[in-house]
Formats: structure tokens, sequence, C-alpha cells
């Protein structure tokens, strides 16, 4: 029974859009406490003073804790029993409260009272004074060296340093026909997902149980006990259905304070949730790059050597840190064929909001500069841009230099280059938009990438399922990565039944993970989840199917004992001849008087692979110059993200993350106060945030290449969608106007000033 390449429909539809499905703030209990977080007025500094006498004797107000309460190690705590590998330890930097502030609207204390009113009176009884420190908010001032550092230590606020070089740079750049060197900014960005963090704690006896809306249910378990310095075992992790991440969710936010907010009250209920102003300045940001580039290129178009400085803006603690920055310099390395490679990238602590997981995980970023940089070289020597492109890309089959291993096992980015061309009408358009005049100017631009699937070898690639056969002869299937929106559940239900012969219908998937039960798996990130977490849904399935055909030689007939059987249709076929029903075997395993045995499958596996996707973006763009507006005629995604399992979730994956994308390149930016620090558009009314309104009809197609490392031949495609059309839409205005852009978001603003230093207006 064919279900992979299928467009299901979704397993968690009807629950979804009758309202049924229940989310963190569904299952709130009776009764429950909430609590509050006083955050720091200010950016850098130490709190001096603290008193919390009018707080603590409002009523209704059960307890109020400050930093001084708090476990005094910061977390993640490495060292035994949990530094299995310390070269690959997150960063520990962070208290749960913290009396030395690094970032306006650091955490500083907590009030637990019995309602959501009671708690916001009491944090402005809270009476606090403070130390001011002059704040630092951007990597390259921070890196020269602040009074005091960020952190201890480094005290040049350099989180991280990696360099690479492959070849003789110097000496290439030194043999070329043109050599370009630019600056590029990217700006901080918010993932903007419809649910705020959201948690409630409370205690089963001694152990600590946290609900709440997360993508990583089995890491927050482990940081949870890190930061109270508990065993694991004494915490309890519980993911109802939730209402986007893309990345936020990534990180363990609140889930320890609340932890530790519960043990405090006795175990009672407490439940703390982010406010939208708290989730845009408290939560993680898509870090803010900036990058130096060069390179050199012959006059016939080939690239001899590319160099780039990235400088990182970490914000003020560590959070995923340097594997933004290092992403994008191992991303130098892929998709062109260029022999002499320079990369050297800072990762800096700063007092801005904390740079952390984003859709995209750092080439979003580097995507721009390079795909700008791209256009830019083909300019300086009177070439088109795609003809550029065809010249130094790779062709087929390529491995990286350094990350085994990393490959391109299939590689389709020619043919979505050509599609999205054809779509496009690249040539003609091309032609047709050069030498205009007058207001309104009109450009084609595109954009190309890669995107590894999965985070092996960098780190640590798990993943867990279970299967277990139902009386009927139906399935359960558990998992231990996180559906978050993307469709996960969906994918992994039409795994199993492809491989054990089943209707979708007969494979009931458990939508919440739960760490006292489900298989252990990292989580949801990374574009794995059909890759990885596939990988053990294939190989759970091919066991339990093997174990019932095993089990059926005991039922069937005699004659047919010693002969091939298979399993399709809920059917044991010799051939193609029914010779048992899989509900009687099914009944049977539980209740034979002779040999009951539940029949079930249990797969956890360490996943050694990676590989390549690769897409494409073209967009067509009118520039409105008495306006200084851009407004996008047309814009196509082409990607290659091997087989499909299920088109239509594809390409509604496709169709979100290119208005993410959109977003990025054209209107989004966390603004900050230079003097203090905060952030000055913290809410959905003033952070520009496109809605249905702002957006143009998206297309898009694949290029279905299947990849022999996928389970089904399949590889990333969640984040891929999201990071090319910001700088398409830079290069078809560029086409339009001759004038590079070399910072988004290209908002009305920042195109007025192109604009306007160029003599247009």
């Amino acid at each position: 029974m064919r279900t992979v390449g299928q467009s299901i429909k979704r397993v968690d539809a009807y629950e979804k859009v009758s309202g049924r499905a229940k989310f963190t703030d569904d299952l709130i209990p009776k009764h429950c406490l909430t609590a509050k977080v006083l955050h720091a007025p200010i950016a850098s500094g130490i709190v001096a003073s603290i008193d919390t006498s009018e707080a603590e004797a409002l009523k209704g107000v059960v307890k109020v804790v400050t930093f001084r309460d708090v476990p005094k190690h910061t977390y993640p705590t490495p060292g035994h029993p949990w530094s299995v590998d310390p070269s690959h330890q997150d960063t520990a930097d962070r208290r749960l409260l913290t009396g030395r502030i690094r970032y306006y609207g650091d955490d500083v204390a907590a009030v637990i009272a019995e309602d959501e009113v009671t708690a916001s009176r009491a944090l402005k009884l809270i009476r606090t004074e403070y130390e001011e420190y002059a704040p630092v908010l951007h990597p390259r001032d921070a890196m020269k060296g602040t009074i005091p550092p960020v952190h201890e230590e480094p005290p040049d606020n350099i989180l991280a340093k990696s360099s690479y070089e492959i070849g003789h740079v110097d000496d290439a750049l030194s043999q070329a026909d043109a050599v370009l060197s630019e600056s590029f900014r990217t700006p901080i960005v918010q993932h903007c997902h419809i649910e705020p963090p959201i948690s409630y704690a409370y205690m089963e006896k001694d152990r600590i149980v946290v609900v709440c809306s997360t993508q990583i249910p089995h890491i927050v378990r482990r940081v949870i006990g890190q930061a109270l310095g508990i065993p694991w075992g004494k915490v309890r992790v519980i993911k109802p259905y939730i209402g986007g991440g893309f990345g936020n969710k990534q990180e363990v936010l609140y889930e320890p304070l609340n932890a530790f907010l519960t043990a405090s009250v006795g175990g009672r209920p407490v439940k703390l949730e982010l406010s939208r102003e708290e989730t845009f300045t408290n939560t993680r940001t898509r870090h803010s790059i900036e990058y130096d580039l060069t390179a050199g290129v012959t006059k016939d178009g080939k690239i001899l050597a590319k160099d780039m400085k990235a400088y990182s803006n970490q914000g003020a603690y560590a959070s995923h840190g340097h594997a933004i920055a290092a992403n994008g310099a191992t991303a130098w390395r892929h998709l062109y064929d260029v022999k002499n490679i320079r990369a050297d990238a800072y990762t800096v602590y700063t007092n801005a909001p904390v740079g952390g997981a984003m859709r995209g995980y750092g080439i979003p970023q580097f995507c721009f500069i390079s795909e700008c940089l791209m256009d830019d070289l083909a300019c300086k020597i009177s070439m088109d841009p795609l003809k550029f492109r065809e010249i130094n890309l790779y062709d087929g089959y390529f491995e990286d230099p350094v990350l085994t291993p990393l490959a391109a096992n299939t590689n389709g980015v020619k043919e979505c280059m050509r599609r999205g061309a054809d779509y496009i009408h690249w040539e003609e358009k091309r032609s047709l938009y050069q030498n205009q005049s007058g207001n309104i100017r009109r450009g084609v631009g595109m954009a190309l990438f890669s995107y590894k699937t999965g985070v092996w070898p960098i780190s640590l690639e798990i993943s867990g399922a279970r299967l277990i056969l139902n009386q009927d002869g139906s399935v359960q299937l558990q998992t231990g990565a996180a559906e978050i929106g993307q469709g996960s559940d969906t994918v992994f239900t039409q795994m199993a039944a492809e491989v054990l012969g089943l209707s979708p219908d007969d494979v009931h998937i458990q939508p919440f993970q739960d760490t006292d039960i489900t298989p252990f798996d990292t989580g949801a990130y990374a574009s794995r989840q059909t890759y990885i977490s596939g990988t053990a849904v294939k190989e759970c399935a091919e066991l339990l199917k093997e174990k019932i055909l095993t089990y059926a030689r005991t039922l069937v007939a005699e004659e047919y004992r010693d002969q091939e059987l298979s399993l399709y249709d809920k059917q044991i076929l010799c051939g193609r001849k029914p010779v048992l029903s899989l509900e009687e075997l099914a009944f049977h395993s539980y209740y034979s008087r002779t040999s009951s045995a539940a029949i079930t499958s249990d797969v956890s596996r360490q996943i050694k692979k990676n590989t390549l996707a690769f897409g494409a973006c073209f967009a067509e763009i009118e520039v409105d110059l008495k306006l200084a507006k851009i407004k996008i005629l047309d814009i196509i995604n082409v990607h290659d993200s091997g087989k499909i399992i299920n088109p239509q979730l594809a390409s509604m994956q496709v169709h979100g993350g290119m208005s993410m994308g959109i977003g990025y390149g054209l209107s989004e930016q966390m603004l900050l106060d230079e003097k203090t620090g905060r952030v000055l558009n913290g809410s959905l009314l003033d952070y520009k945030l496109p809605t249905m309104m702002d957006s143009p009809d998206l297309h898009l197609d694949f290029v279905e290449l299947e990849d022999p490392t996928g389970p089904f031949g399949n590889k990333a495609l969640g984040e891929p969608p999201a990071i090319p059309p910001a700088p398409a839409i830079r290069n078809a205005f560029l086409h339009a106007t001759g004038i590079p852009v070399n910072e988004i978001p290209l908002s009305p603003q920042r195109v007025f000033e192109a604009l306007k230093k160029a003599d247009l207006i």
C-alpha cells in the first residue's frame, strides 16, 4: 500500500480545526498559581539593593524569590556526570535569576501569587536600585573589550572564534582580473510564533513535572536537572500540542525557573506565561551578523578565491552561541567550486537581547551575503548572474573538505535554477528591464542555497521510535521527535504505514511527548525530522514487520510455514494469496492460552549521516521611486529536497518559509535604543511582520532526486524555504535600479536612503 509520496490529510487536522487539540494553556489545572518575572530596566549593571517586603505583604502573594534565592551555579552545569565530551558542551553562563544585569529586561526576581492580577501588582511593589554600566550593543565595539566585560570571561567578550583556509587565498586574489570587497549586515529579528512560551509545573511525590510548549522536551528535562542540581530522573517533561516555535522553543527558556518555583511552594502548580512583549525581549532572536567579504574573479567569470570575516551579535548569553556563525562559515565551502577559501567567524557577547536558533540556523544571514556577492561579482565583470553561477557551481556529487560525511549525495541545484529561470522568463526580463527610466522600475533577481540535513557530524544525532501492534491489527506509534506544526506526525504515520502495508488510518500516533514514556529524541530542529527521526521510524517498522511475520509462521497452515510471507493491507500473504488476517494474528498474540505475547518494536539509533539539500528562488519586483517601496510581482522557490513524502504538506512548508523570507528581506527588524539597549518595537503592532495582505502569490516546484541516505530518499525541507527570498529580492532591486544595498530589510526608509544616495530621487 503506497502512502509515501501521497498527499494524505494531516493526522492532527480535525483536532486543530475543531478546537479539540489541547495546548499547554488548555491543560492548566484549577487553582493553579501564577508566576510573573521582574525584568531589570537597564541593559548592563548590578542590582545594588532589592526590597521585597511590600510585595510579600500583599494579599494573595504566596512567594517572592530573587536572584539571592536560586541555586548559585550557572547552567547547563559542566562537569561529571554530564560532560561526556566537554568540547561539545553548551557554554554555562546563565542562572535562573541574576543580580548582574546583561541586557535590558534581564531576570531579577519572580512573584508567585494566587492570580495574575495580584502577581502583576506585586512586581510593582518590589523596590530595586541598580548600579548602571554603559551598554555595548554591537559586536565590533564589544570585542575591543568593555569595563566590565559582559561576562567575567572572556575579557574581550569574544565567546568563540573559528577559522580555516583552504588553498592560498592571498596568492589567488593577486592573480584575479577583478577583486571586489564589500561589507554586509543582517538584522535582529523575532520568531513571532502565535503561542507565546508557556509552562506550568507541579510536583508528584518528590518529582517535578513541567508541562510546556517546547521543541525539545528531553533536553528541557536535562537542563532542569542541571539548573536545580537534582537527578534527571526526578524531572518529567510533557509537551502537548504546540503553537509554533521556529527555533525559539528550541531553547530552554523559563522552564527551569518554573520548576524551581513549584519546588519553592511545596509542589503546588505554578503557571508561567510570557506576554508578547516579554517574548520579543526575553526569549531568543535571530542573530544580527556583520560580514566583510572579498572575492577575486577572472574576466571569464571563474571565482579564484573568496574570503569572509563574520561578526555575530550573540547578545547577553551564549544560548546556541557560535554554532550560528560557524554554520555560515561551513556553508561558505559549499555550492560553488572555489579552490581558495578563507573564513574567520567571531561570536561576540553584547548587551543586546539573546541570539539563538531561528529557522535556517545562520544560513539566511549567510545566504543573503553570499548570493548578493555573486550578483555583485557578475556585475563587476558585466556577466549575466545566472551564467556566472553556472560557471562556478559544483556539478553533481561533492564532499565537504572538512566535515565527513557531509556531502551532496544528490545535487539538483542546476535543475532548480533552470526551472526557476524558465518560470520567471529570466533572459527575456533581464533584457527588457535594462536601462529603465521613470518612477516605476522593474527587475528580476535570483538566489541559490545549500542546507545541511541535521547536525551530524558537528553534534550528536540520536532518535527513537516505538511501535505496538494492537488487538485489531492497527498499530500505536510513539516518537520523541516533537510535532510543532510542521507535519512530522503525519509523515511518520506515512512512513510506518508504508513499511507495514497499512492504511495511515491504522497507524495511531501519540501527539504528546512525555519524557517518562516516549523514546529519547533530541527534538525538532535542523530540518532533521523526516531524515533522522524518519530513519528510526522506518527501522522500527521494519523490525515490527519482521516480528509479525515470524509470529505468523506459528499460526498459518503448515503448507505455508516454509514459504516466503509478506504483509499487505492487513493480510499475511503467501505470494498473492491471503493466508491470515493481521487482526486474527494480533488478537491471538494477546489472548493465546499457549503463546500470548504482545508484539512490539523499540528502536533507538545514533545516526551518523548527513546530506545537502539545495534550492533556488527567483523574484520579480517593482520599485516605486517616489514611495521608495518594493512590490513583489512574482516569486518562486524551487527545491531539491529529495523524495517528497507528502506533497501537500511540503507545499505548505514552502509557502510558510517563503513568507518568513520575504519578511526578512523587506520589513522585519528588531530596533534597539542605542543608549539604553531597550527594544523599541517589541509588539506585533510596531514590529513589521508581513500579514496576508502583504504577501504576493507564492509559487513553488520540486526537483525530486532520491537521496541514497534518506530513509525514503528524502532530505531537508523544513528550514530551506525561508533562506533564499531575501537575497533574490535584493538582487532584483539591484537589477531594477543598479543600486547594491548590502543591509536588510529593504524597508521604505532604507530604500529611500539608497535611492537618494544614488541621485535617483
